[in-house]
């Protein structure tokens, strides 16, 4: 099985960088192809022999990453499976090439893999990356409904069927799009506990364009892909657990104002998924209401 490696950077973090390319060098088995996409800046200082495409604006983060794709032919069909990686993270193991190779030839309907993401210090992972909602045991791994955008390896047919990541959501939620679309074509999801990314631990609000954004494409999401009677079921729970939360005033401004844009422009193409896909997250723990 033929792996590539898809690294998005915006040129600030290139010690990280260098240290992530190489722990993907070390890798056991067969070499795993790098691609470094400079997402609005030049990617420079990179080691010899991988390749890079600099763009000349930030396209965000699944516009830089569907850049990435195509480096490996139409859909990233030069290769079997791709390797999607925060350009702050690190593998300190060698074998997890290897896991990902030996998971998806051991299950044919197995499309997405989700890695477990720790603190390089602590080994800690947060709960938010534990992607189901029994997440107290990061250590458990599982079938899941969606996955970690910076953790992950995607089998490239499943891109060649159900198509990439989200460009217009720039940020927030384009890995749940693509899960329900690879969940809704029959492909299966899983959580492995045991392929480590170590990344520091972050809060994605330190982002300043989050709540927002976070808003916005929460209603992108449900536009785009649940049956109609289910949209106001799911944005109506998310809307009682961002109130539940207490944000401060400034971001819950922000936020009705991402939920106010998600409804008044454009999302995209809606494919609304089939019942049995509905029934099918229920099953597996996180029906498309929660």
């Amino acid at each position: 099985m033929r792996l590539g490696a898809v690294i998005i950077t915006m040129g600030n973090r290139p010690d990280d960088l260098r240290a992530l390319i190489e722990s993907v060098r070390k890798q056991d088995g067969d070499p795993v192809e790098v691609v470094v996409v400079g997402n609005g800046a030049p990617v420079t200082g990179v080691p010899e022999g991988v390749r890079t495409i600099d763009l000349p604006e930030n396209l965000g983060i699944p516009g830089g990453r569907n850049v990435g794709i195509e480096a490996f032919g139409p859909g990233g069909t030069d290769v079997d499976a791709l390797l999607f990686l925060d350009d702050d993270g690190l593998l300190p193991h060698t074998d997890t090439a290897e896991l990902v190779r030996q998971a998806f030839t051991a299950d044919p309907r197995l499309g997405i893999i989700s890695f477990r993401i720790a603190d390089p210090d602590t080994g800690v992972t947060q709960r938010r990356h534990v992607p189901r909602l029994r997440a107290s045991d990061p250590m458990r791994s599982s079938r899941v409904t969606t996955f970690l955008g910076g953790a992950n390896a995607v089998r490239t047919r499943v891109l060649a069927e159900v198509g990439g990541l989200p460009a217009e959501f720039f940020y927030a939620h384009e890995e749940t799009d693509l899960a329900w679309r690879a969940l809704d074509a029959g492909w299966m999801i899983d959580y492995r506990a045991d392929m480590v990314l170590f990344h520091p631990t972050t809060a994605p609000s330190r982002h300043a364009v989050y709540h927002r954004m976070i808003a916005r494409n929460r209603v992108w999401l449900a536009r785009r892909n649940l049956p109609a009677p289910l949209v106001p079921l799911y944005l109506g729970v998310w809307l009682l657990l961002t109130l539940a939360r207490r944000p401060s005033v400034p971001a819950l401004k922000a936020w009705f104002g991402g939920f106010k844009e998600g409804w008044t422009s454009p999302c995209g193409p809606r494919r609304p998924m089939r019942w049995r896909t509905v029934w099918r997250l229920t099953r597996l723990g996180r029906p498309p209401v929660i």
